[in-house]
């Protein structure tokens, strides 16, 4: 009986060694003309991609928008004043006791 168990179990052991052991085909195909276009066609697509997200990546990295938001705020900061005391004078101008 365990001679039987011995000998089923080098048999599996066997069997699934050897399945490991098969190397897929490698089947030469010409390509055609279409597919090479096509080919060409998505790596130029793809580089052009990365280089894209590669330069969006740069311009986040300088926080140009977060500096372009605190220059809106200081530029309406000083603007506000300004036309506050424009319109002052405004007032005084014309309404002048």
């Amino acid at each position: 009986m365990n001679k039987l168990l011995v000998i089923t179990v080098l048999v599996a052991l066997l069997a699934v060694s050897a399945e490991s052991f098969r190397m897929p085909r490698q089947a030469e195909e010409e390509q055609g003309t279409l597919t090479k276009i096509t080919d060409s066609i998505r790596s130029y697509y793809d580089s052009a991609v990365n280089t894209a997200s590669g330069y969006l990546e740069n311009l986040k990295g300088m926080k140009l928008e977060e500096k372009a938001k605190n220059l809106y705020a200081d530029t309406t900061t000083v603007v506000s004043t300004y036309a506050g005391i424009a319109q002052d004078q405004l007032y005084h101008t014309f309404y002048h006791k």
